[in-house]
């Protein structure tokens, strides 16, 4: 766990990047990202940079504007103003498949998967980018097909294995347990071979110990894939415990950037969002 043991350092843009991706690109750059609806401003000046391995947290209050930052990341919605640069390109003209291709793959809040499908289906949905094999080949089902479709069996049933749900591949979706279906929808992103992978409260609705194998997974997922992993939780616990840094918004705006250790002690995340007595109670917890 890295959760208060990583240096951050410096970078230009007023962006905090941890010691271990400094020298590389940013997988993800915003600067002065903004966005309106009608007259009401739901993102402000949200400037961040998140290192090619790092994991990130985004938190603040419910209606903070966190999910909304992560659908203009993945081109749900278009910035009002600024930029995003993923690996250094600027996706202001890009379409929500463009990013994907480019690198981005997500979760969501509310679960998103195709319930009547079998587990490996789903996963395999997510591979739509690396499935190659022609439309005739496709209809006429001919070995170039099959070649394929083995290929997709073989690397979903892999991916499963990350969460031990290999042997869960034929039951349909919809079957699974709560937990189950989290874990699922974040082995179907994976299936995409993102660069950057987003998670939108991926311990929603989650029990202690499988908060805390989960986290496990997320730093294995990380190390494993050699990817940045960028989230959005209220779990503390979580966030704290793997996160190297972490991004504090309210109304729209950013309150604070920094390491978990110094974000606990920050007396204006205290006000905003974590209540007096977080720090202290969190040590507690740990022992």
């Amino acid at each position: 766990m890295n959760g208060g043991q990583t240096q951050l350092t410096p970078v230009p843009n007023v962006n905090f990047l941890p010691e271990r991706d400094v020298g590389f690109m940013p997988i993800l750059e915003c600067r002065s990202l903004g966005i309106d609806f009608g007259g009401l401003t739901a993102v402000n000046d949200f400037n961040l940079a998140i290192g090619r391995m790092e994991i990130a947290g985004l938190i603040g209050p419910n209606g903070a504007g966190k999910t909304t930052v992560f659908n203009l990341l993945t081109k749900v919605y278009k910035p009002t103003r600024g930029a995003i640069l993923l690996n250094g390109v600027d996706t202001l003209d890009k379409t929500s498949v463009q990013v994907s291709k480019m690198g981005i793959a997500r979760t969501f809040q509310n679960i998103r998967l195709f319930v009547n499908l079998s587990v490996e289906d789903n996963v395999k949905i997510g591979l739509h980018n690396q499935i190659k094999y022609s439309e005739i080949s496709g209809i006429l089902r001919l070995p170039s097909y099959w070649r394929q479709e083995k290929k997709a069996r073989d690397h979903a049933r892999e991916l499963l294995s990350i969460f031990d749900m290999q042997n869960l591949a034929e039951m349909k979706a919809g079957s699974l347990p709560y937990g189950a279906q989290r874990r699922l929808e974040i082995v179907r992103a994976l299936a995409a071979n993102p660069s950057l992978l987003l998670l939108d409260e991926p311990a929603a609705g989650m029990n202690p110990s499988e908060t805390a194998e989960l986290m496990d997974n997320i730093v294995k997922i990380r190390d494993t894939f050699q990817i940045a992993i960028f989230l959005i939780e209220h779990d503390m616990q979580l966030v704290m415990g793997i996160c190297e840094g972490v991004c504090v918004v309210n109304f729209g705006n950013i309150i604070a950037k920094g390491t978990p250790n110094e974000i606990r002690n920050n007396p204006e995340v205290i006000e905003a969002y974590l209540g007096k007595g977080f720090a202290r109670d969190f040590e507690s917890r740990k022992h």
